[in-house]
């Protein structure tokens, strides 16, 4: 829901922010757990807690609970990926696929995806930087994390030479190359957050206030690679951040889950992470350089990055590895007149698991809002889809895995798709909903970023309902579920929340409910379902979403993003390459 990239360590007691097929046999991965997977598959419709009855031709607030209460029991403990709780939840959400009647892609309900578990042995591993003869120990954890993804037990470097890039970003639709004219083969980048149109909140700069995919960490470290970099180092800094240095170190220490890359991480840079200002402060002064005049210089077009004088890095990663497998649960609803082309609806099944260390306790993270509630969504729009008329297009549903750990069944579902991403109309992503009850509005987080919004617009005013722009786009929350994963090969998705200005109480009492579940339950073993719960905004909304992916199913055209997207050049050359 909405993270900055959380880890397996949250398990264990850390609040924290985060963000078709795989290979058929890997030696590496455990056989026990894929054979699981098929037995899953064989066994989905038994394994289904709800009966086979008929069809509802409608979402309602009892279907809704109904999942919900499931999917968050202690039962399924947490549905923490490769876990007998993940394999509880993939089971009910096949089962309830073929309960609708849906059909699965291939021969499977599951889309399997190999991951890599890498956790770093801080008390072998060091980040160090020279410079006049004396060397800077960063401090692991209070003063620097990093990491690597390259899948190896030891990674190191020595003598690195360093240099600021400023905020690191190749935009060519922007005009802008922090790159340009520069060999980083082999050197540390140091980086900065964001991108350069929030720091001058110039609205033709960039997207101005609201972040850019440029300005998001994940970002940075790939083309730090694209460019041939050793070493890549985001300088953290909280207000363009988003976030403290305690979601930063949270998130990055600990066991680490991603996705089994066919190179091992081998394209990666040998070194990823952060710093903390105070600390890139220092180095930089230590190089004769001023942060803030450099900060200032690195938002204006044409800036050129900067040596830091004679300043090298040193590092060496040991971790230890350990390989698993985990899997998206997908099935369709096939058109009747254009079944090859498709609308999806997405939802992340999993969550944080449970903290065996917290015996006694309460210790099982339930994870009902984030996301119970939008893999009941989807469930629940698929039974209305299934129940009748069949639409033009087919409906693709999609109830992904490891999202908590960095959007990575998305991840997987988009880099090897179950059906040609060209042929995907557009989507839509539902992702933690809170039970506060009707609401006149509708969030809509990543706004004028597509056409998809006017369908929106149209239907939530049918609703007697209204569009609000997320408040916050400086913090790139369109940029960190799982719908990113298909928005950067192109296809429009839509980002859309229930609102905050309740029916019973206006905006002051939809903000308050919503810092009351951040404050207390978000990310916490107290987000579990209760039966008090007033489903009944979250109905109508999901029929508002309904109503948009019905009417993208029946039109003759297809959607696409702005004109002025960072994805519209995409989506463009794709659909011209039919």
């Amino acid at each position: 829901m909405r993270q900055f990239g959380i880890t397996i360590a949250a398990a264990a007691g850390l609040a924290v922010l985060a963000g078709c097929g795989g290979p058929a046999s890997s030696p590496n991965v455990d056989d026990a757990a894929r054979g699981a997977l098929d037995d899953e598959s064989a066994n989905a419709a038994e394994s289904a807690a709800a009966p086979a009855t008929t069809l509802e031709g409608d979402i309602t607030p009892e279907g809704l609970a109904r999942h919900i209460k499931v999917l968050a029991s202690d039962e399924f403990e947490g549905r923490a990926p490769t876990t007998p709780g993940a394999e509880k939840t993939r089971a009910y959400i096949a089962g309830e696929f073929e309960r609708l009647g849906l059909e699965p892609i291939g021969d499977s309900w599951f889309q399997s995806a190999d991951m890599v578990e890498t956790n770093v042995d801080p008390e072998q591993s060091y980040l160090r930087v020279a410079t006049n003869g004396e060397t800077r120990e960063i401090g692991y954890g209070g003063e620097g994390v990093w990491f690597t993804k390259r899948v190896a037990p030891e990674v190191a470097f020595d003598d690195s030479e360093m240099i600021f890039v400023g905020y690191g970003v190749v935009a060519p639709e922007y005009q802008w190359n922090d790159y340009e004219g520069l060999d980083v083969k082999g050197k540390t980048v140091v980086i900065l957050v964001n991108d350069p149109g929030y720091a001058t909140q110039d609205p033709e700069l960039f997207n101005g206030n609201a972040m850019t995919y440029y300005g998001r960490w994940s970002y940075k470290f790939e083309e730090a690679a694209r460019q041939g970099a050793a070493a890549a180092l985001i300088i953290h800094d909280t207000a363009p951040a988003a976030y403290g240095w305690n979601v930063v170190e949270g998130s990055n220490t600990g066991p680490q889950i991603d996705l089994k890359r066919s190179d091992d991480g081998m394209s990666r840079v040998m070194l990823e992470g952060w710093i903390q200002k105070d600390v890139a402060r220092e180095l930089l002064s230590a190089a004769g350089l001023d942060l803030d005049a450099q900060m200032e210089a690195a938002k204006t077009r044409g800036f050129k990055a900067v040596a830091m004088g004679d300043l090298k890095a040193s590092a060496k990663i040991v971790q230890k590895i350990k390989r698993s497998s985990d899997a998206n649960v997908i099935g369709v609803l096939k058109g009747a007149e254009a079944p090859d082309e498709y609308m999806l609806y997405m939802a992340h099944w999993d969550h944080l698991g449970a903290n065996p260390a917290a015996a006694g306790e309460d210790h099982i993270y339930n994870g009902a809002v984030d996301n119970a509630t939008g893999t009941a969504a989807i469930l629940e729009i698929a039974e209305k889809f299934a129940a009748g008329p069949r639409p033009r297009r087919s409906i693709l549903f999609a109830a992904v895995t490891a999202e908590e750990s960095g959007l990575l069944g998305s991840a997987y579902m988009a880099e090897n798709p179950p059906v040609p991403l060209k042929q995907i109309a557009g989507g839509v992503n539902i992702d933690g909903v809170l039970p506060i009850g009707p609401t006149k509005d509708i969030i809509v987080v990543g706004y004028d970023a597509s056409e998809l919004q006017d369908i929106l617009a149209a239907t939530a005013k049918e609703h007697g309902r209204y569009l609000r722009p997320d408040a916050e786009p400086e913090k790139g929350y369109f940029y960190r579920s799982d719908h990113i994963s298909f928005a950067k090969r192109g296809v429009p998705m839509l980002y859309a929340d229930a609102g905050i200005d309740l029916v019973d109480g206006g905006e002051e009492a939809g903000r308050a409910a919503g810092a009351d579940y951040t404050a207390n339950r978000y990310h916490q073993p107290s987000d579990e379902y209760s039966d008090d719960w007033d489903l009944t905004g979250m109905a109508e909304t999901m029929e508002i979403l309904y109503e948009v992916g019905a009417r993208v199913a029946e039109m003759e055209g297809w959607p696409n993003w702005r004109e002025n997207n960072e994805f519209r050049a995409i989506r463009d050359a794709s659909r011209a390459g039919q």
